[in-house]
C-alpha cells in the first residue's frame, strides 16, 4: 500500500503541475485571476497558472476582420438603402477587454451596426455613392471612441455595398441622363457664344479695313471657282465699284 500510495500521489502531483503549465503564443495573452481577483496580464511564452486558486481568459492581439451584416439605412433626403461594411479592430488593453465588456466582439459587433445606421442616416444618398472614404473615416472615429473603454482599436472601416431599390436605380438614370443632356446643352450654347463673339470680331475688324473686304471677297471667289461648276453668279460689292471708278480718275 505504501508504495501504491507514493505512486498515486506522484501521478497526482504530476498532474497538477502538468495542468499549471500554459504556453501563449505571440500574438496572445493571458489575463490572470488571483481568487476571482484580476491580478496581472501574462504573455507570450511559457508561464504557469495555479490550479483552483488562479483562473487565466486567454486574449487574441491579431487585427479582427468583422463583416457588419446588411442594415436598413434612412438617409437625409428620405431615401431607403441597404449597406453592408467591414470593420478592422484588435484588442490594445487585454485587461479591459476582460473586465470591462462580457463579449468584446459581440459588443463590437452590434456597436458596429448601430453606428453605421446613425452616421449614414446623416447623409443624403449621393454622398454616400461618392463620398464613401469620408464616411469610412467618420463611422471609423465614432467607434473607435466608444470602444477604447474596452481596450479595443479600431483600424479601419470600409462600406462595402449600398444597394437600392429597382424604382431608385430607374430614378438616379433618368437624373443621370437629364444631367448629361443639360451638359451637352450648356456646352453646345457656349460654342455658339464662342463662335459669335469671334465672327463679330471678324466683321469688326473687316469693316475698319476696305482692302481686308476686297481680298476676303476675292478668296471666295476663287473656292467657288474651284468646284465644278459651268456658271457662276456673284453680286459685286459696291465698295470694290467705287473703288474701280476712283481707280479710273485717277
Amino acid at each position: 500500500m505504501t508504495g501504491y500510495s507514493l505512486y498515486v500521489i506522484t501521478a497526482l502531483v504530476l498532474m497538477f503541475f502538468a495542468s499549471a503549465i500554459r504556453i501563449l503564443r505571440e500574438y496572445e495573452r493571458g489575463v490572470i485571476f488571483l481568487l476571482g481577483r484580476f491580478w496581472k496580464v501574462k504573455g507570450p511564452g511559457f508561464i504557469i497558472v495555479i490550479p483552483i486558486i488562479q483562473q487565466m481568459e486567454r486574449v487574441d492581439l491579431r487585427t479582427v476582420v468583422m463583416d457588419v451584416p446588411s442594415q436598413d439605412v434612412i438617409s437625409r433626403d428620405n431615401v431607403s438603402v441597404h449597406v453592408n461594411a467591414v470593420v478592422y479592430f484588435r484588442v490594445i488593453d487585454p485587461e479591459k477587454a476582460i473586465i470591462q465588456v462580457e463579449n468584446f466582439f459581440e459588443a463590437t459587433s452590434q456597436l458596429a451596426q448601430t453606428t453605421l445606421r446613425s452616421v449614414l442616416g446623416q447623409h443624403e444618398l449621393d454622398e454616400m455613392l461618392a463620398e464613401r472614404e469620408r464616411l469610412n473615416a467618420d463611422i471609423q472615429s465614432v467607434l473607435d471612441q466608444q470602444t477604447d473603454a474596452w481596450g479595443i482599436k479600431v483600424n479601419n472601416v470600409e462600406i462595402k455595398h449600398v444597394d437600392l431599390d429597382e424604382s431608385m436605380i430607374r430614378a438616379i438614370a433618368k437624373q443621370a441622363e437629364a444631367e448629361r443632356t443639360r451638359r451637352a446643352k450648356v456646352i453646345h450654347a457656349e460654342g455658339e457664344m464662342q463662335a459669335a463673339e469671334k465672327l463679330l470680331a471678324a466683321a469688326k475688324q473687316l469693316s475698319e479695313q476696305s482692302e481686308a473686304l476686297q481680298l476676303r471677297y476675292l478668296q471666295t471667289l476663287t473656292e467657288i471657282a474651284n468646284e465644278r461648276s459651268n456658271t457662276i453668279v456673284f453680286p459685286l460689292p459696291m465698295d470694290m465699284i467705287k473703288h474701280l471708278i476712283n481707280t479710273t480718275k485717277d
